[in-house]
């Protein structure tokens, strides 16, 4: 396959994501449906996204395979060298809500490992990006991950679950101030401009969640693992992670006293 500038990429997912944008705030009062086994909702507005994105980022590459939250998987991507991995509206029920907090979360890896990323956060008029050794930026400006290394002076975006006595060892959880947002592509964005410290979720994660905002973070300067501290791989078989734990300094404080890691804690 010819090499693709990841600037070119970056630049093709960004006005992709500009489009979808417009079609998203189209929306009034989009049918909603429940997916099946509690996977959440899905509407009409994630379905017109993802419509959109499938075909012009699928004329502008067609020989790069295809990942997204709203089409079913097919195992023709696993052959691709470079791959779309794309999460239509990241926050679905912040989106159907009317708040703010939802995201289009737009990413292109190859060989497993993600090359350029945007997630466009439109209500917010908050675009981040990054390219694979460029740097990661907000509207433009270079942004930078946190240096905080004490647990009692950072803050933790999670939800409630994340804090539970069983996730940490010794059922000691660490005095970190806890705070939510709905979109995890949006979490480790805030992780990447230094607005929180770190980001755990226990659940398996979808790749769709944490593509985009992965590369975001780790050009920031900071580090998403899974919650045993295994680096994330993209396009796998079954596109999940063993949940994410990520940060700027703090996730190597944070990764030694989670009771699912297989590192031993700091003596």
């Amino acid at each position: 396959m010819p090499a693709t500038d990841p600037s070119d990429d970056l630049a093709l997912l960004v006005a992709a994501a500009r489009e979808a944008a417009v079609i998203a705030c189209g929306f009034r009062a989009p049918q909603v449906w429940d997916k099946p086994d509690e996977g959440g909702p899905v509407c009409e507005a994630d379905l017109a996204v993802d419509a959109m994105l499938r075909e012009r980022l699928g004329a502008a590459r067609p020989d790069y395979g295809w990942l997204s939250e709203e089409t079913a998987d097919a195992p023709e991507r696993l052959q691709a060298e470079r791959i779309f991995i794309v999460d239509p509206i990241d926050g679905t029920r912040a989106y159907l809500e009317g708040s703010r907090d939802w995201a289009h979360s737009l990413a292109v890896a190859e060989n497993g490992r993600i090359t350029g990323a945007c997630v466009l956060l439109p209500q917010r008029d908050l675009l981040y990006t990054a390219t694979l050794g460029g740097g990661a930026f907000l509207n433009g400006a270079p942004i930078r991950a946190s240096a905080e290394t004490d647990p009692a002076r950072a803050t933790l975006l999670g939800p409630r679950l994340a804090m539970s006595p069983e996730h940490w060892l010794g059922g000691e959880v660490p005095p970190l101030r806890r705070a939510f947002r709905s979109a995890l592509a949006w979490r480790l964005c805030l992780l990447a401009e230094a607005r929180f410290d770190a980001m755990l979720t226990i659940r398996p994660t979808w790749e769709w969640d944490i593509a985009a905002g992965s590369l975001i973070l780790s050009e920031a300067g900071g580090t998403a693992t899974d919650q045993r501290g295994a680096e994330l791989g993209f396009n796998k078989p079954h596109p999940q992670s063993d949940g994410v734990l990520a940060g700027g300094a703090l996730h190597d404080v944070l990764l030694p006293l989670l009771a699912a890691s297989p590192v031993s804690p700091p003596t």
